[in-house]
């Protein structure tokens, strides 16, 4: 283990009248909400990419972190196994059971496709004896095909049938990778799996070209007995204009067109939700009426900021109706709640890494024992099923009535609908005063 993070200890959980900023207030792994531990109910993960892949970039200035590790005059794979030492020590003293990764957030690039796997598969055995000894699982895989300039016009949509190939190539790579460290999950980003403009691209064939990378996908996992889920994790917009996967709704009816439907579900990110003009809460609830819920990249955005900005969650209300949902829906199976965040550029001490994710797991636990509380307390559910109740004897609708036997049986009646309330401010008063009482 390194000493990257020396002056820190494991981290506790105090409770809520702690004062102690390196310590849990809310999260308890090991207390029961709903029939499920903490740990159970919440499954956090720590990112490779944000958290130790990061310089603290951004579109004006170089990097800001103390990263030495990620120093480009090092030697590629010598940095790599030590910013590999940095996360598990990071992520063990955390106390979080998860992390996920990118393929190239763990091993260089080679000069060839070859050279590439091999540095890759040297930092998956370490990896795998860093999670035999650490106790810490692998939450999803993934292959960045989005960073290197070959994919410049996407991967499975590009133009050249090549770099299709190479993706495939490379996708299926990581998919061995990530069964062979136990992955949980693995997830399909499209990263650049879409548009800037229609003059240069045929949509049809570029979405019939992703059905067919979808579908390779499905057979490549049964082919290597990989039990995890296969996620797909919607944004709107960024880095192309028009991405392809733009929702929920949008993934679902991609999914139902190219057989996919029952093999592939969501991985939703709080922040893509928001640039979609969606809450989180919505994004959740339309996958789990489709069927098709799977994970969460736990962050956030800012409302007067229109791109990704990838902050630590610390909304307990916003993430309190997202975790209404998830816990209506039967919670998580493989799934989990990774943090998908970011330092701010201005945050560059090292032990700024542990006072984020402290903060966005304790928003999340705390979520989770109020979205628990409303739903044992009923009220909310009660009153939003009673606005439902005339349905329950509405039998000539549900009975097979044709519209003009609606017509007919509407003109003999003298009767008018009669409204009722929403009470939309009354419910909104009923979570605040839960998230008031959680304890």
């Amino acid at each position: 283990m390194t000493d990257f993070f020396a002056d820190i200890d494991q981290i506790e959980f105090e409770g809520p009248d702690s004062d102690n900023p390196l310590a849990f207030r809310w999260y308890d792994s090991d207390r029961v909400v709903a029939g499920k531990t903490m740990a159970e109910q919440l499954r956090f993960a720590v990112s490779y990419w944000h958290s130790f892949s990061s310089e603290g970039i951004d579109i004006f200035g170089a990097g800001t972190l103390d990263r030495p590790f990620l120093d480009p005059t090092r030697d590629p794979m010598a940095a790599a196994k030590e910013k590999m030492e940095v996360a598990f020590e990071f992520v063990s003293k955390l106390g979080a059971p998860f992390y996920c990764f990118h393929d190239r957030d763990i091993a260089p690039e080679g000069s060839t496709f070859a050279e590439s796997c091999r540095n890759f598969d040297e930092m998956v055995e370490l990896a795998a004896g860093h999670q035999d000894r650490t106790g810490v699982r692998l939450l999803w895989g993934t292959a960045n095909l989005f960073s290197h300039p070959r994919f410049q016009a996407g991967a499975a949509t590009n133009p050249d049938p090549d770099l299709f190939r190479y993706a495939a190539a490379q996708v299926a790579h990581c998919m061995n990778a990530t069964h062979r460290l136990g992955g949980a999950n693995y997830v399909l980003w499209g990263g650049r799996e879409g548009y800037d403009t229609l003059l240069n691209t045929d949509m049809k064939r570029e979405l019939d070209q992703l059905g067919r990378f979808f579908n390779l996908v499905v057979e490549h996992k049964h082919a290597i007995g990989f039990e995890g889920l296969i996620l797909i994790e919607p944004k709107p917009f960024e880095p192309t204009k028009h991405q392809y996967d733009y929702d929920v709704a949008a993934v679902h009816a991609f999914l139902q067109k190219y057989g996919l439907e029952n093999e592939v579900k969501v991985n939703i990110e709080v922040n893509h939700a928001t640039l979609a003009g969606h809450d989180f809460a919505h994004e959740i609830a339309a996958a789990f009426n489709a069927g098709i819920f799977g994970s969460i990249d736990a962050n956030a955005g800012d409302d007067r900021l229109g791109w990704d900005l990838d902050r630590f969650p610390v909304s307990v209300e916003q993430m309190t109706l997202g975790m209404l949902e998830i816990l209506r829906g039967g919670g998580f199976t493989t799934g989990g709640m990774n943090f998908d965040a970011k330092l701010r550029r201005q945050s560059t001490d090292r032990n700024d890494l542990f006072h984020a994710h402290i903060g966005g797991m304790d928003t999340m636990a705390r979520a989770l024992l109020v979205a628990a509380a409303i739903l044992d307390d009923g009220e909310l559910d009660t009153r939003r099923n009673d606005r439902y109740a005339g349905w329950e004897t509405a039998n000539d609708i549900t009975g097979g009535a044709t519209l003009q036997d609606l017509h007919d049986a509407q003109l003999g009646s003298d009767k008018e609908p009669v409204r009722t309330s929403g009470r939309q401010e009354a419910l909104e008063n009923l979570v605040a005063k839960h998230i008031e009482r959680a304890r």
